[in-house]
């Protein structure tokens, strides 16, 4: 079937095409740290330093090394030391010699002690702090992105949830960000529940209130439906800047956009994917023996019906195959 040409208006409100390139667009890695919510966070370091050695080859921009978590809320003994990114570790994966590619971590709101634990800048191998919050955590969220501006960082905003946000509390929440002193503000599909349709209203929604403040937007999305790449496509055509990917998909759940898809779309000669290609080989498949994840029945359904796909997390773990008896359990209370 042949597809029906855009109009004028459509095309007025795309940033580019498929083959515009784009200076602005910017490549965020983040396998080691979503990839860290399935195991813990428990990574070797000779991966970890394999993934930053990846990103620099590649020409990726910064890449996510882990979380900023409490250790009064996440025991060290449970988790691996990705889970906290102490400086130590973080100069043990790096060196001390010029960076190759920007680093950045998340902090999760209300799961970070982010006075103490997130030094200045000037002491700090990282680049950017990224404050993960739901909607009804954005008091804390502004008190964090303010320390972290404070202290040097460029700052992200990751909006979680946003399937499940009314749109005047979406509006409000935007209007309030604008004013903070965040670089970027990020549309996150937690539930990989998001189909293109509504990617571009987002995406327009979002770009509108960050632009006339100067800010950026930017787009995290999870493959539920097997749509992560397509949506992360869809919100940079509109004028997303800030892409974020995980090599081989890794993440929890159904995973993310593939770093190696995004990679072989963008136009800009400065990525490469051969690097990717090989880390993949090195790597991530020798990976997929001890850890699972990506697209199944379960997180399909949880995706479909906009919901957290925890239960998803705990049946594909469990190994149930008995999807009739899985759904008809996640529906029952509806």
């Amino acid at each position: 079937m042949a597809r029906k040409s855009e109009t004028s208006e459509t095309r007025a409100d795309k940033k580019g095409t498929w083959l515009t390139y784009r200076p602005d667009i910017k490549v965020l890695d983040c396998t080691i740290r979503d990839g860290g919510l399935i195991n813990a966070c428990h990574f070797e370091d000779g991966f970890v330093r394999a993934i930053y050695e990846t990103c620099a080859a590649a020409g990726v921009d910064y890449m996510e090394i882990g979380y900023k978590g409490s250790k009064k809320v996440y025991a060290p003994k449970e988790y691996g030391p990705w889970k906290y990114c102490d400086e130590d570790d973080l100069r043990r994966i790096v060196g001390e010699g010029p960076a190759t590619v920007k680093l950045s971590v998340m902090a999760d709101a209300e799961r970070t002690d982010y006075h103490e634990d997130i030094l200045p800048k000037q002491q700090s191998v990282l680049d950017m702090i990224r404050v993960a919050t739901y909607i009804h955590q954005i008091p804390t969220a502004l008190d964090m992105i303010k320390c972290a501006h404070d202290k040097g960082y460029e700052t992200t905003l990751n909006l979680m949830g946003v399937s499940v946000v009314q749109e005047h509390e979406l509006s409000e929440a935007l209007d309030i960000l604008a004013r903070s002193e965040v670089n970027v503000i990020y549309i996150v599909d937690s539930f990989g529940s998001l189909y293109s349709e509504e990617i571009q209203v987002l995406a327009r929604k979002f770009i509108q209130v960050a632009g006339r403040a100067g800010k950026q937007v930017g787009i995290h999305t999870h493959n539920n439906q097997q749509l992560a790449y397509a949506n992360t496509i869809e919100g940079l055509i509109l004028g997303v800047s800030y892409l974020d990917c995980t090599m081989g998909g890794l993440g929890r759940g159904a995973g993310n956009c593939p770093t190696e898809l995004l990679l072989g779309f963008l136009k800009n000669p400065k990525f490469h994917i051969r690097p990717v290609l090989q880390c993949l080989q090195d790597h991530i498949l020798p990976m997929r023996q001890k850890l699972k994840w990506g697209f199944d029945i379960p997180y399909m359904l949880t995706g479909q019906l906009n919901m957290h796909p925890r239960l998803a997390i705990e049946a594909v773990e469990e190994g149930r195959q008995d999807f009739v008896g899985f759904y008809d359990d996640i529906t029952a209370e509806e």
